[in-house]
């Protein structure tokens, strides 16, 4: 019945919404969510249980990104259904595995899957020894205005991929701000696609790099490229 009612009340936030607010312990102290990353870019990734091989080496990897991700002025949390207790006595096991001497970033407890219902993470798959579900790998990317710019979600065998995590942090920050779009396999630095609503007068103010037209065989416009804006 508990399994039921968890997966009934199960929500997905879809981009552009406000996330959920909530509050919960964290080996930080107590969270009020929208507080902790009000005006910021922050990441909230969970996880499906503490003490576990694939999130050891992924907690790490986030923590070696630590400086990364400061520079973009993004704010990094994480999440499991384990108490507060066993995510501090995990993150000696993160550190020592990864060779790390600080671990920085909070992580949220949620035994209850109060705020795993809120977000959609519930995983109907991968279950504690109760048959209640855990949270599945999930990554939600928030903008300054608490809305979510970009979600991810993984299954319990395969370990994110920070480098990419970077790459969309670095999209959606240049996409907020210029009237861009990022192609396929883009990095930062790399060229830029012109958004189709730009009228051909004004993208020379808007690009002073300079837009290069692309021809295509069916004769329409809509292929533009411009060096990365500032």
């Amino acid at each position: 019945l508990l399994l039921d009612s968890l997966l009934q009340e199960k929500m997905a936030v879809k981009l552009g919404d406000v996330v959920p607010n909530f509050s919960a312990a964290s080996t930080h102290g107590k969270i009020d969510f929208h507080t902790w990353c009000e005006g910021s870019w922050s990441i909230l990734f969970s996880h499906p249980a503490d003490y576990t091989p694939v999130r050891t080496t992924e907690l790490g990897r986030a923590q070696s990104f630590a400086g990364e991700f400061s520079k973009r002025g993004v704010k990094m949390i994480a999440l499991s259904c384990d108490s507060v207790e066993d995510h501090n006595g995990w993150i000696n096991d993160i550190k020592s595995y990864n060779g790390l001497t600080d671990f920085t970033y909070p992580i949220i407890a949620d035994p209850s899957r109060e705020v795993a219902k809120k977000y959609g993470m519930l995983d109907p798959v991968a279950k504690d020894n109760a048959g209640i579900p855990l949270t599945c790998r999930a990554v939600f990317v928030i903008g300054p205005d608490k809305t979510l710019k970009l979600s991810l979600l993984y299954p319990a065998t395969t370990g994110r991929n920070f480098d990419e995590i970077i790459r969309v942090v670095d999209s959606l920050q240049l996409t907020a701000r210029r009237r861009v779009a990022t192609p396929v396999d883009w990095r930062q630095g790399g060229a830029v696609i012109v958004a189709p609503s730009v009228k051909p007068e004004d993208a020379p103010a808007l690009f002073p790099k300079g837009v290069k037209q692309h021809e295509v065989p069916s004769g329409k416009g809509y292929m533009r490229t411009t060096p990365m804006p500032e």
